[in-house]
């Protein structure tokens, strides 16, 4: 069975930044560069529009799990 472009997105995992949250510690950047980058002040924001790449969902997982201020969550698309 082959599944096809919309079967992969609904499924596919997704990281959120909540700017609001987010205090600029970036460790989220320390730990997994491929998936958030950092501003000027440390604040960060998803890469990929928050789309977890294939072998990447224990790096956000580690990313959610070392969040100080509980600004990362994985939502499922």
């Amino acid at each position: 069975m082959l599944w096809s472009d919309r079967t992969i997105r609904e499924t596919a995992m997704k990281i959120h930044v909540d700017p609001d949250k987010c205090e600029g510690h970036s460790r989220c950047y320390a730990l997994a560069p491929e998936l958030v980058d950092v501003d000027d002040f440390g604040n960060a924001y998803e890469l990929t529009d928050g789309v977890v790449p294939d072998g990447l969902e224990e790096k956000a997982q580690l990313i959610v799990d070392n969040c100080p201020e509980f600004a990362i969550t994985i939502v499922e698309d």
